[in-house]
């Protein structure tokens, strides 16, 4: 795509604080870090770290732990040493928790400090901060607000949000704290836009962007496609979570499609695959899943088309790296719009297009 058309429909991104969760820089110039939440028990230390582990192989760079109790706090020693990414500890009422976190390694901190226990705790909570290089994370979520603030504007509203959160940075900054991300997250898609829009102006702190409590894969997937693909396009967000109800590592993939989407960031292939009409003659559905299925692993950037008709399939396959394009009983695979191949057999077209992804695949690697 042209780079200039991007620059030229997206706004540059807003400048920011540059901070480090460990070796992942947060906001400044760099890249928009993917995070996701492990929604296993954190005291069982094996059961998570096996799913951190897989998070991290599909390219998540942050993990958030739940931490209720003082067990939990202690396990997070073991799963640090052994973790591939940093860690953020998610606290809530309990500073001893927060500082147990630290102690054990945790790079980040996911507190509300209004919340922590009165003035002299968020004194230690601060000073376990800056002993041990920690980023403290300000999350606001809608249903998180403070009563007040209720009261003054009549709901959580972006507004209120906003008041809230600004409330707690100055409670670190007095300190002399300002390793400092925030949060801003509603279930609301449009009220989570505005209320990181009305912040965006106001401090220049990383953000965490993110639609909370987004709901179930497909239904989530497109809550926060909207939301931060509208956000980023507006330069805002510098860690990101796609929030689903289900497998953790999901989120991850969804993450890295909507910055693809917007020319932000790249993962893996970009399989292009066309929505099937009743001109398509071969098994189109089973054909793309597969294909995308085989290339989950594969890390590398380029583009596959699985087209399945002679009208836009030839023109579409031949753009991409490679691609196959399928008619009546027949498939061309394409290279860098030269045909390879064809391939006799509706039977046939996916082990013989999988042979040639190889091939693909081990040339890119000489």
């Amino acid at each position: 795509m042209n780079d200039t058309l991007i620059q030229t429909t997206r706004k540059p991104r807003r400048k920011t604080k540059a901070l480090c969760l460990g070796n992942v820089p947060i906001g400044g110039d760099g890249p928009i870090a993917v995070q996701s939440m492990a929604n296993t028990d954190t005291r069982d230390v094996d059961a998570t770290l096996a799913q951190i582990e897989a998070l991290a192989e599909a390219g998540c760079e942050i993990v958030r732990l739940a931490v209720p109790d003082e067990r939990a706090a202690r396990a997070l020693k073991a799963i640090r040493e052994r973790s591939p990414v940093p860690l953020v500890a998610d606290i809530h009422f309990k500073h001893r928790l927060a500082i147990l976190a630290l102690e054990s390694g945790v790079e980040g901190l996911r507190i509300n400090p209004g919340n922590i226990g009165g003035p002299d705790k968020v004194d230690r909570v601060v000073d376990a901060a800056k002993a041990f290089g920690a980023i403290i994370r300000i999350g606001v979520n809608s249903g998180s607000v403070e009563k007040g603030l209720l009261k003054k504007y009549g709901g959580p509203s972006p507004e209120a949000m906003v008041e809230s959160a600004l409330g707690h940075v100055v409670l670190l900054e007095r300190r002399g704290f300002d390793q400092i991300k925030i949060s801003l997250k509603s279930s609301s898609v449009l009220g989570t836009i505005a209320a990181y829009s009305l912040l965006a102006g106001k401090c220049d702190y990383p953000f965490h962007i993110g639609v909370t409590e987004a709901g179930t894969l497909l239904r989530g997937a497109i809550k926060s496609s909207v939301g931060l693909g509208i956000l980023l396009n507006e330069g805002i967000g510098d860690t990101l979570r796609v929030s689903l109800t289900g497998d953790p590592v999901k989120e991850v993939g969804v993450a890295f499609e909507i910055l693809r989407s917007l020319g932000l960031r790249a993962r893996g292939p970009e399989i292009i695959s066309c929505p099937t009409c009743g001109r398509t003659e071969i098994d189109l559905i089973t054909l793309a899943r597969e294909v995308e299925k085989y290339l989950r692993p594969v890390t590398e950037v380029f583009t596959v088309a699985v087209m399945g008709c002679v009208v836009n399939g030839p023109g579409e396959a031949r753009e991409a790296d490679i691609g196959i394009a399928g008619g009546r009983d027949l498939g061309i695979i394409f290279r860098k719009g030269k045909v390879v191949r064809k391939v006799k057999g509706n039977e046939n077209l996916l082990p013989a297009f999988v042979q040639e992804l190889d091939v693909f695949l081990r040339e890119r690697k000489k």
